[in-house]
């Protein structure tokens, strides 16, 4: 299986301060993989490396033959500014910029697409609602309508299921599965060990440094867990970024 996102030797951080060290691997395409570890392991920061927000201080990140404008991303729903004069209609068309352009309009058949995402998430009928009335599930599903209009061969969520309703995260999850089955790339921050393991059949466990990456259920191992626990705790924020020595 060929490689969507290819890690080779990349660090990243804010002020030549690293958040992530030296990873190197590969994400095959149409894998569903969950990004796993304690707070401050780097994960978000992971997931701007590959979206491209942030550049690595050393290594590379190759997308292989996607284009920055096939990746879709799904930040913290803190990163989002809900108090911009939008309705659930407006919010979800921004997902077909990337093939109309800010300003291509929205045609008959653009509005039959939209209706479309908005009933696949559960949300016929709130098309005129702005978005600041809407609770913190609701939100999320006009997001992953979004997401769904992107048609993007690589998605990337950054805590999708935080602080959100159970049945809001089994909705979200069955559009998630819908994607792994269509082939798409599938990458998500994730905090609920429990969901990791019974929808994501792939894991990176991250502590700064990788840790543990592959099948779920071996990555997440009690020891491994405990390890990025631990090198967590051990991890100065204060270092300057580091080199590799060549022998």
């Amino acid at each position: 299986m060929s490689a969507a996102i290819r890690f080779d030797d990349v660090t990243l951080g804010y002020d030549r301060h690293p958040a992530v060290h030296h990873l190197s691997g590969e994400i095959a395409a149409g894998s569903l993989t969950a990004i796993v570890g304690p707070n401050g392991a780097g994960k978000s920061t992971l997931l701007k490396g590959i979206v491209g927000t942030l550049s690595p201080l050393g290594g590379r990140i190759d997308l292989g033959g996607s284009a920055k404008g096939r990746v879709a991303y799904l930040p913290q729903a803190a990163d989002i500014d809900r108090t911009f004069p939008l309705s659930v209609f407006d919010l979800v068309s921004m997902g077909l910029w990337t093939r109309s352009g800010l300003f291509g309009g929205i045609g008959r058949k653009d509005k039959e697409t939209i209706a479309e995402a908005i009933a696949a998430v559960g949300l016929t009928g709130f098309e005129t609602r702005p978005i600041g009335t809407l609770s913190g599930g609701q939100m999320q599903r006009a997001l992953f309508a979004r997401l769904l209009l992107q048609d993007a061969p690589i998605i990337l969520l950054d805590e999708p299921f935080t602080a959100i309703d159970a049945r809001t995260t089994a909705d979200l999850i069955d559009v998630v599965e819908r994607w792994h089955k269509e082939k798409r790339t599938v990458v998500a921050v994730l905090h609920d060990l429990e969901t990791v393991r019974r929808h994501f059949p792939q894991s990176l466990l991250l502590a700064r440094s990788p840790v543990a990456w592959g099948d779920t259920a071996e990555a997440l191992s009690a020891e491994n867990l405990f390890t990025a626990r631990r090198m967590i705790e051990a991890f100065d924020p204060h270092a300057t970024s580091c080199e590799r020595k060549v022998a």
